[in-house]
């Protein structure tokens, strides 16, 4: 592992290429949140920072071929150097949501160094014809907020962001009508019926391309590109800055891939102007 890299990043190469439990994705999930710290933690302050138990700390730890969660920490602190962050001192709760936000954002920019998971999937999805564009109860406006750009420039975007029996069939309906591929919003907490869903899209034969809050959130399994994005948890309700932006990204790469995109936005203005939609 390069030294150049961020701790975020050396943890995430840290975890691939093992099987980890549900809980132990959870544990994963909260040391690259917090990458800075965790060479600085107990086996403890983890357990209560993932919120498992201590136990569920040294299985994960053993998981990854280390004796026990000492070794993991001796590992952590060999390749990953750096000082524990900073006291957040007279910052009051609202800042705080902030500046965990604003870190969220600093980690996605880390992540997009390498541009080409975003580009492939730009591509992989302004080929399918037409778009259908998931995303349910937390994810509903995410899903909403990018079909609503991308109808813009991608000729046939199907917004799926209401659950129940219909779902399956519309998916369906899309795939008759030649749709190769399947975009999802998948934010905590993880409803069922996402995860049901993207099974039966791959199913019937569509690469599913998701938006997730981290590499191991339930959906990763069932997903061909997965485009992780941090979101906050500091107050009552998520915030989900990281994956709206990350969803902005993937649709500049989509419009790199669709020769006729400027014409449409074009068009769209002319015919906004004509109508006197916009007060400007």
């Amino acid at each position: 592992m390069s030294r150049t890299e961020s701790p975020a990043a050396r943890l995430q190469a840290l975890f691939e290429g093992h099987r980890l439990t549900p809980t132990q994705r959870r544990i994963a999930h909260s040391m690259v949140r917090r990458a800075a710290d965790v060479p600085f933690l107990s086996s403890v302050e983890l357990a209560e920072l993932a919120g498992v138990s201590q136990p569920s700390v040294t299985r994960f730890a053993v998981a990854l071929g280390f004796d026990g969660y000492p070794a993991l920490r001796r590992h952590l602190r060999e390749v990953a150097p750096a000082e524990p962050a900073p006291e957040s001192g007279s910052a009051n709760e609202y800042q705080q949501a902030v500046e965990a936000e604003i870190e969220n954002l600093r980690h996605l920019a880390e992540v997009l160094a390498d541009p080409a998971p975003v580009r492939r999937a730009g591509r992989v999805l302004a080929e399918s014809r037409p778009l259908p564009v998931l995303g349910l109860r937390a994810a509903a406006a995410q899903a909403h907020g990018f079909a609503y750009f991308a109808a813009k420039v991608h000729p046939d975007v199907r917004l799926l962001n209401e659950g129940g029996t219909m779902l399956l069939d519309r998916i369906d309906a899309a795939v008759r009508a030649g749709a190769s591929a399947l975009l999802c919003f998948a934010l905590p907490r993880h409803p069922r019926e996402v995860l049901d869903a993207l099974v039966h899209a791959k199913e019937a034969g569509l690469t599913v391309v998701t938006v997730a809050d981290s590499p191991f959130a339930p959906v990763a399994k069932v997903s061909d590109l997965l485009l992780p994005a941090a979101v906050g948890t500091a107050l009552v309700f998520d915030t989900a800055c990281a994956p709206m932006l990350l969803g902005r990204v993937l649709l500049e790469a989509m419009c790199d891939d669709l020769p006729d995109a400027q014409a449409r936005l074009e068009e769209f203005d002319a015919r906004a102007a004509a109508r006197g939609l916009f007060v400007e």
